[in-house]
């Protein structure tokens, strides 16, 4: 794969993060269609499951910390981009990186006669080798964002589309050729173990390998709140399902809930891509009017291709659902529909400018806010609108939350939306897909 010239730092990782989510969907898929049994898929879903959930608040916390500390900090005195030097940044962060790994591998192991599934104690599915693929995974987080920082835009595709092509040979391979899911979580850890030589070669190359524990704690300091803020966020749709669970008596409610409470992954993926890729952007104030007009620019760009896209999966919800799995799942349906119109607030980045600027106290803030009025907005909708109501607390409680925080960007920072955001396109879409939502609920379109 040449060098492309019109790729830059958000499209590399936009197009990063889309392969890494269309590999897992076709895995997903073609398991479904192998002889695995049902169990076996779900050992891998809870295998995936369990690793992400011990790891992704940290690993976020710490990645989205350290992108505008590279090119400022105290500790070494960065003032600005210097990208011919080796970084000792981007050793200390994997370091901590490291670090937390090891820490959950090892407590893990302390406890792992404890960890229960389905209401067994000590029955996770392959624990050990789910514990080294946490221990592994996390760090190798760090590649694609050594590229970006480095400006290496190109590389961050070339290396995911040859690593995530390694990894669905590595994963599909066995399971085609009649072999159980054991062998493909061997396959991952392979693929895993790769990465890990890759980290290395990177780190050697890019890095300056000088430990300072006053760097990492300038980091660790910049990353809690962050790391607390993706803790609380991403524990919402688990005190949702508790919500449901509460007040239904029957499970199959609580399947069609867990069924429905997703957002389209093809929004979250964009939207998280952009997010990070402008971090560093946003590190000094002389780049600060340039990085506003991009992030403006890059959010009008992604708005033409989600909200459509958006529109379409609405209208076809409810003919989707019984095709994808059981007639029953239609309800369902109804669920998801409300998750699609999280794309209204998910365009909006005042939290990249927040976070660039290592405010992220604001955002921790902000999460504890949101999860104070989810629970009990959930409570008082799931009674009149049940499963349903929980849904649209959440839309509501997200969409205040990027209320407060452009508030906080216009009020504290004296920056304006209309200096980041594309005002007019934006509002247009998001009228446009609340009148397609109601015509769709009411069965006006869509009705298929």
């Amino acid at each position: 794969m040449g060098k492309a010239k019109n790729i830059d730092n958000v499209s590399g990782l936009q197009i990063f993060q889309l392969l890494r989510f269309v590999v897992f969907f076709i895995v997903s898929i073609v398991f479904t269609k192998s002889h695995l049994t049902t169990e076996e898929i779900g050992s891998w879903e809870m295998f995936m499951f369990i690793a992400s959930f011990l790891s992704f608040f940290w690993v976020t916390g710490l990645i989205q910390s350290l992108l505008p500390l590279y090119n400022r900090n105290r500790t070494f005195r960065r003032l600005g981009e210097n990208n011919t030097e080796k970084s000792p940044e981007i050793f200390n962060a994997f370091l901590l990186l490291l670090f937390f790994s090891i820490l959950f591998f090892v407590t893990g192991h302390i406890l792992k006669n404890n960890f229960s599934v389905y209401g067994v104690s000590g029955n996770v599915p392959y624990l050990n080798l789910l514990l080294l693929y946490l221990l592994l995974s996390s760090p190798v987080c760090l590649i694609e964002y050594i590229y970006l920082l480095r400006g290496r835009s190109y590389r961050i595709i070339q290396y995911g589309f040859y690593t995530f092509i390694a990894q669905l040979f590595m994963i599909l391979v066995p399971v085609l050729a009649g072999k159980g899911i054991l062998w493909s979580v061997y396959g991952l850890l392979i693929i895993t173990g790769l990465r890990w030589i890759w980290l290395i070669i990177l780190l050697v190359r890019y890095a300056r390998w000088e430990i300072s524990p006053e760097f990492m704690r300038e980091h660790f300091k910049l990353g809690l709140p962050l790391i607390i803020t993706s803790l609380i966020s991403g524990s919402a749709q688990y005190i949702d399902g508790i919500i449901v669970s509460a007040h239904f008596d029957d499970p199959r409610m609580f399947a069609i809930f867990r069924y429905g409470a997703k957002e389209f992954p093809l929004v979250l993926v964009m939207a998280n891509a952009l997010s990070n890729a402008m971090l560093p952007n946003f590190s000094t104030r002389s780049k600060m009017k340039e990085s506003l007009a991009i992030l403006k620019r890059r959010s009008k760009r992604l708005m033409h291709y989600l909200f459509p896209a958006s529109v379409v999966i609405l209208i076809f919800s409810r003919w989707l659902y019984p095709r994808m799995f059981t007639p029953e799942f239609i309800r369902s349906a109804d669920i998801f529909m409300i998750y699609i119109l999280l794309v209204i607030p998910r365009m909006v980045f005042p939290q990249t400018i927040i976070i660039g600027r290592k405010r992220t106290r604001v955002t921790l803030i902000a999460a504890i806010m949101e999860l104070s009025l989810n629970i009990p907005l959930s409570l008082w909708l799931v009674k009149d609108y049940g499963a349903v109501g929980v849904a649209l607390a959440t839309f509501v409680v997200y969409s205040l939350e990027k209320v407060g925080l452009s508030a906080y960007v216009w009020v504290k920072m004296k920056i304006k939306p209309g200096e980041y955001i594309p005002v007019v396109t934006y509002l247009v879409y998001a009228v446009l897909i609340i009148i397609i939502f109601v015509l769709v609920d009411h069965r006006i379109i869509g009705g298929f």
